[in-house]
């Protein structure tokens, strides 16, 4: 069993404030504190928002699945409000441009282990600055976030194209990944525009969550505690009957394509990394080699080949 529930983004960007005078930032004086949070985007914009509400900095901002308090301190937990989350994402907005905001859910995204305070030194620099903060690279900080944005912008497109789907008997079109960072939410969009006229889903092995589409809509599905999380393949009698020969043209086709004289490796590896050669079809060990049916050649080129046996 799965619980569903719709996939959710950011909202999308309004048109930027036109020349209104920005209020400065209210001075963080109240002693600082370690802020904990529900794992969630909305979790940490409501994060940010107490910050500034109590004028108290952070020592640490961590979920709470993950917690690692201090001697002496207790952290102080923030319960997540989706209306405050959505004020502070249209809020940010007065101190920076769609692209850059979309940059800090980006680095969310990346899983990195200082997300959180990277993204409020960030958006603490953007609220003191009379100036666009994006392109001051001397900031370790936007050098930072610059680059986990590259970083993520790499994995989303690889996935993008290393996704390989098996089809079951029931005509789902399954996939298993395990991408270094959270892709599925940017993902999303791709794969529900190319593929509208199938069912599928892909799941995030490392993340135990997925995408499925149902020909309507795409949600989020999470299966239950108890699911197996351990294999990485669905069961072969579940799969479709002709999913072992559709694999198999797959893996014909590349054999006939590839030029063994034009070979780089190094080449290859850069553009197709070796982690990603688990998802692929064409990298798997070849089952039975591929041999042309005789009566689709062209007369005569089998009785020559015949012959010349």
């Amino acid at each position: 069993m799965a619980n569903i529930r719709p996939l959710r983004r950011p909202a999308a960007a309004p048109a930027a404030r036109g020349g209104a005078p920005r209020r400065p930032a209210p001075v963080l004086n109240a002693p600082a504190r370690d802020y904990t949070y529900d794992g969630t985007f909305e979790g940490l914009l409501t994060v940010l928002f107490t910050i500034y509400d109590s004028k108290a900095a952070p020592n640490s901002i961590q979920p709470e699945a993950a917690v690692q308090g201090g001697l002496f301190a207790a952290p102080a937990p923030t319960e997540t409000n989706e209306a405050l989350a959505a004020r502070v994402w249209e809020g940010l907005l007065n101190t920076m441009d769609p692209e850059a905001r979309t940059r800090l859910y980006h680095v969310f995204l990346s899983e990195d282990a200082d997300r959180e305070m990277l993204i409020f030194r960030y958006v603490d620099l953007a609220l003191r600055s009379n100036q666009d903060i994006a392109e001051n690279y001397a900031n370790a900080d936007v050098r930072r976030v610059q680059r986990l944005a590259q970083m993520m912008f790499r994995e989303k497109h690889r996935m993008e194209a290393f996704v390989r789907f098996e089809k079951t008997q029931d005509e789902l079109y399954h996939a298993t990944i395990e991408p270094d960072m959270d892709v599925l939410p940017l993902i999303a969009a791709h794969f529900t525009k190319r593929y509208a006229d199938q069912r599928w889903l892909i799941y995030d092995r490392r993340r135990h969550y997925g995408l499925y589409y149902d020909l309507t809509r795409t949600d989020v599905v999470q299966f239950e505690a108890g699911a197996n999380r351990k294999t990485t393949d669905i069961s072969a009698t579940v799969l479709d009957e002709r999913e072992p020969l559709f694999r198999l043209l797959w893996q014909s086709y590349f054999d006939h394509v590839n030029i063994p004289e034009r070979k780089n490796l190094k080449l290859h590896r850069r553009h197709m990394p070796l982690r990603y050669w688990k998802y692929l079809s064409e990298k798997q060990p070849r089952e039975q080699r591929f041999v042309p049916i005789d009566n689709k050649r062209p007369p005569g080129e089998a009785n020559l080949r015949l012959e010349k046996e």
